[in-house]
């Protein structure tokens, strides 16, 4: 066999091999993928629906017809939740959130090494954030999107690549669904108590970038009458359970101290935040 041939027998059995690699990788996912694009297939028929199915008022005692308008659009995220998987690896993550019986997901998982996975469109509604509360929404699962970053919230740090791609990815979102610069959270915010994720998260340098708020490097004393209830109240936090909503807080802002009480130097990070969301 000639140099050229044996060349080109080579690099044949080379393409032949990364056909097999890619068609593997695609492949893996393929049976939750189908399932994926046949619910995606039933959301788009009952949305097609006129008039729309299951939607009559009960007891009406008058006629009720549909006429479709022509000034709609898509549902639009309002927020992004950032969360940490607390698992040990993307593959992990994926395997989880296409696990029928595990009723969880996420619009996206972020890597540590930066790969970015999209699990679920962003207009529909994953199923990320569970009961909570943040200002007067309750149903953040309807009104944001989720992002998931692979970090087991023990061990782990938070990598350049990963940090990197997850700005953005935020400058998209912020950008396409006009997100205003507070609805930048994370988890624990939205579920004081529950949650505890992401933890030890660099917030000032996504703050930075005009993805969520921070407080400044000089800090004036408050007023005596402070009330700091009042204050975790206006930034969104839900008082109800006072403690958890002071932990909340310091797991996003202070993280040096995650105890439930306030020091005095977190009464003048509080102090400054709060004129911020006012």
């Amino acid at each position: 066999m000639s140099v050229n041939k044996r060349m080109l027998k080579g690099t044949l059995l080379l393409a032949g091999a990364l056909f097999l690699t890619n068609c593997s990788t695609n492949n893996k996912y393929a049976a939750t993928d189908k399932v994926y694009k046949k619910m995606a297939k039933d959301f788009s028929k009952t949305i097609r629906a006129t008039p729309p199915q299951g939607q009559t008022i009960d007891s009406l005692n008058n006629e009720q017809y549909f006429v479709g308008t022509v000034n709609m659009g898509m549902r639009k995220p309002n927020f992004v939740i950032i969360h940490h998987t607390a698992q040990d690896s993307l593959a992990q993550t994926i395997k989880t959130f296409i696990l029928k019986k595990t009723a969880v997901s996420s619009h996206y998982v972020v890597s540590r090494d930066g790969k970015v996975v999209q699990m679920v469109n962003d207009y529909l509604r994953a199923q990320h954030a569970g009961a909570g509360k943040w200002g007067n929404e309750t149903d953040m699962n309807s009104a944001s999107i989720g992002i998931e970053m692979d970090n087991n919230g023990t061990t782990d740090v938070w990598t350049d690549a990963q940090i990197n791609s997850l700005c953005s990815l935020l400058a998209t979102l912020k950008k396409k669904y006009s997100i205003p610069t507070a609805n930048f959270i994370g988890h624990s915010d939205y579920a004081p108590g529950r949650k505890n994720d992401p933890k030890n998260f660099p917030w000032k340098t996504l703050a930075q970038k005009g993805f969520g708020l921070w407080y400044d490097d000089v800090l004036e004393l408050p007023p005596a009458d402070f009330d700091t209830t009042a204050a975790l109240r206006i930034i969104g936090y839900n008082v109800k359970n006072l403690p958890n909503a002071i932990e909340a807080f310091k797991i996003h802002f202070v993280q040096t101290d995650i105890k439930k009480t306030l020091t005095e130097p977190d009464k003048l990070i509080l102090y400054n935040l709060y004129k911020k969301y006012m």
